[in-house]
């Protein structure tokens, strides 16, 4: 039942999983495509998707699934993203896609000595080919969650159908593994004022050399620390505007075409902006950034003022909730008191998948103990010092209803929201061109798919 559970088809849990496995899925090197296993309205299945997700899911323990089950599965994803494609209320974002696809395809051309390996590797026989699969699947993705999210929108459940759920299901539901609660208070090293103003020297430097005839796009490339847009001379194209941080938005916005700003500050560092096209409301532009990557001597820094921060609230004069409010730089925690959520947005992080950096100084510490100051890095890879408090710790249990109340609300909320998009799906089944290849004519499907069959 649990594993029927975990991929009964919930688009927005299995795209939230998929998306961040997909590029490993669909770009396996030495994998090639394999033929249309189905097509939905003008949508594609391949037979490389079903083995791909089959293949995933059985890692993740889904080992009572069959291939035509994930066959059934794709089958409503794409109908999902056909029908949302034609929903007039979802922004079309085709635009944006294509350039985080390019951003994508540098990331991993970054990880190879030049673009003909990378491109032997994934099977690929031009760059184009493969930016048009990275295209493809980050497309999917969007207008399918953005479906899901508007077909189950309204859904809840009650506290009865909570307990409902719970009753029906408790003899398969899982095992709780070890788990702990964290609340943590982040910093962001500051930078002396004399590192930050060799930052802005060596930016003014850069545009009088740009000045004096070099182009931005090569003096991109040599000195921009920005891994997502140097490879292709810091240009970012169709940028939206609110996508970018206020800083660089407002600067790059306040240029004319061409025009190149002064060194601007911002959360990532410091940046020279040359604004590229402006056309409506949105806007092409170019920037040379230098990282704010503090000194060990501005870490350690950092690191005696947070000590003594923790011993403040050691002696009582200061809860670590107000402190987390008043001291800590990230903005995902320090409103809620330090608190650390887990994807599902609960505290309850199981404690074989906190990271290392954070176990290692958690080891030997007890419920409401706080770690001394430490160094990390952030979700966006910038250094950053820590300390960090458990708040609780729930030894390995069957799930309840008095232990576990808010997951098993998910649950049944998630079974919810796969019953609503199920109805929606077979709501569209009759008007919507299906044909599906005759190798499936075995499947024992729960929709009615079989409309038509490709002939082999």
């Amino acid at each position: 039942m649990i594993n029927k559970l975990k991929v009964t088809f919930l688009f927005g849990i299995f795209v939230m999983l998929f998306a961040t496995n997909s590029m490993k899925a669909q770009l396996k090197p030495g994998e090639l495509v394999d033929g249309i296993a189905a097509v939905i309205g003008d949508e594609i299945v391949l037979e490389s998707d079903v083995n791909e997700q089959m293949n995933y899911a059985k890692q993740q323990g889904a080992s009572n699934m069959g291939k035509c089950d994930f066959l059934e599965n794709l089958l409503s994803n794409k109908l999902l993203v056909y029908e949302a494609k034609k929903d007039t209320l979802i922004e079309n974002r085709s635009a944006a896609i294509k350039e985080q696809a390019n951003a994508k395809y540098k990331q991993l051309l970054s990880q190879f000595p030049d673009e003909k390996t990378m491109l032997t590797a994934y099977k690929f026989r031009t760059g184009y080919e493969m930016k048009n699969a990275i295209e493809k699947i980050d497309t999917d993705t969007y207008y399918g969650q953005a479906k899901y999210q508007r077909i189950t929108e309204k859904a809840d459940v009650t506290p009865n159908e909570v307990t409902d759920f719970y009753n029906q299901y408790k003899t398969q539901l899982p095992e709780i593994k070890d788990e702990i609660s964290l609340a943590q208070i982040e910093m962001t090293p500051k930078l002396t004022e004399a590192h930050k103003q060799e930052l802005i020297n060596r930016l003014n430097k850069i545009k009088q050399d740009i000045q004096g005839g070099e182009t931005f796009e090569s003096q991109a490339r040599i000195y921009s620390e920005d891994e997502g847009s140097t490879a292709n001379g810091g240009l970012y194209k169709n940028i939206s505007k609110g996508q970018m941080v206020k800083s660089f938005e407002a600067t790059a916005l306040n240029l004319q075409e061409g025009e190149i700003s002064e060194p601007v500050e911002s959360e990532f560092g410091y940046h020279l902006i040359q604004l590229v096209k402006k056309s409506g409301k949105q806007y092409d532009a170019r920037h040379i950034l230098l990282k704010a990557t503090p000194t060990e001597d501005e870490i350690k820094t950092a690191k005696a003022k947070l000590d003594s921060i923790r011993g403040l609230i050691i002696e009582g004069k200061m809860t670590f909730k107000d402190a987390a409010f008043k001291f800590s730089d990230d903005k995902r925690t320090k409103f809620n008191g330090g608190v650390i959520t887990g994807s599902d947005g609960s505290s309850k992080i199981e404690r074989e998948t906190v990271p290392g950096t954070i176990s290692y100084e958690l080891a030997g510490l007890n419920k409401g103990d706080i770690t001394t100051a430490f160094d990390d890095v952030d979700e966006r890879q910038r250094k950053v010092v820590k300390i960090i408090k458990i708040e609780d710790v729930i030894p390995a249990h069957q799930i309840t209803l008095e232990t576990d109340y808010d997951r098993i609300k998910q649950m049944a909320l998630n079974k919810k929201k796969g019953e609503m998009v199920d109805k929606f799906v077979n709501s569209k089944l009759p008007t919507t061109f299906i044909s599906i290849d005759g190798r499936y004519d075995s499947c024992n499907l729960k929709g009615s798919w079989k409309k038509d069959a490709i002939k082999k």
